[in-house]
Order: C-alpha cells, then structure tokens, then sequence
C-alpha cells in the first residue's frame, strides 16, 4: 500500500499538499501524502496545481523534514505572498516516476476500479469492484462496493489469491461468510 490515488488524467500521482508558507524566502510547508517521504531528499523537479487542473512545473531547489511535514522551496517562490498563493495546491510527479514496489506490494491507485471475483470450483463470480483501501496499521483493507452495499475485505496473502493490476483483477478466496459480514 503506497502513494495516494492518481489525478483524474493518469498522468500524475499526489506525493503532497501544500499546507501554508513557511519562513520569509517562499519556502512551503507541505502535507506528505506519500508512503516514501525519503523521495523529496532527491526530488528536483515536481508538478503544482489546485486540484483538478492541468498542473505546472516546478524546480525543486530544497527541501527537508520538519514537524513530519516536508518543507519545499522551489524556483521563483521567493516571498510569503508567493507561497501563500500556492495554498492547497497538490504536489505532483509523474506516475512513471513512482517508487519502486517491493514483491506484493501495490499502490492504492493500481488497486482502486479493480474487480473483484471469486473463485470456486473452476467458475469465477463478480464480487464487485474496490472502491478505496483503509491502512489499518495491520492488515489493510479494501473497500468493495457489491449489489448488496460495501464488503470490507482483507488484504491478505490468504484471501486475496491473485492480484493482477495491469488487469485490474483481484481473485479472493475468502472464509466463509466473510462477504456477508458488512452486508445488511
């Protein structure tokens, strides 16, 4: 589970959000939304822009950790006023540009629109389609919106048999009862 999901076009992920300025030279302190903050410390380029429009380039001049934000300054931000108008912009890189995945790891944005089937007796059945992914701090959780409302499923070596995100596929074994557990 990494990375929060992508923007609306696929060409970018969200590593952060600008929160407010901070110092006088147009340094920005920013929310990290990313599982990899060790990535600003080489970061020299990132994308800026208020959500939902085409962002812009930036030069990455510096950046550091500070009170579990990152602090970023970036080329031509050099005053307060001009931080300040980068309030609540997302941070940006390009999604070819995403960090390296150890095995059965997945960013929440390749597993988010996957359907979910289960397999039994050599036929395959439809559970549905994952909407979102909780971090538990244990074992995650997908989110699986059904024609019978939400099942929470585990993300689990156990329960979740194949995971094929380039075909968006999850293929579950779960226990019994498991999908109707969240159900009315």
């Amino acid at each position: 589970m990494v990375e929060p999901p992508q923007t609306d076009d696929g060409e970018f992920v969200v590593v952060a959000r600008v929160a407010r300025p901070q110092g006088r030279r147009g340094e920005v302190a920013a929310e990290i939304l990313t599982d990899f903050p060790e990535r600003f410390a080489d970061l020299t380029r990132v994308f800026l822009g208020p959500p939902g429009q085409p962002p812009e380039a930036f030069r990455v001049e510096n950046s550091w950790p500070h009170k579990g934000r990152i602090i970023l300054k970036f080329a031509g931000v050099d005053s307060i006023s001009e931080a300040e108008r980068l309030r609540g912009w997302e941070v940006l890189i390009p999604r070819t540009e995403r960090a390296p995945l150890g095995e059965n790891q997945y960013f929440v944005s390749d597993l988010e629109g996957c359907r979910v089937l289960v397999e039994r007796d050599g036929t395959m059945r439809e559970v549905g389609r994952v909407t979102s992914v909780d971090a538990t701090g244990g074992v995650d959780l997908l989110h699986v919106e059904t024609a019978r409302g939400e099942a929470l499923i585990p993300l689990a070596q156990d329960i979740c048999k194949r995971i094929d995100t380039a075909s968006k596929v999850i293929v579950i074994d779960p226990p019994e009862d498991l999908l109707e557990l969240n159900q009315d």
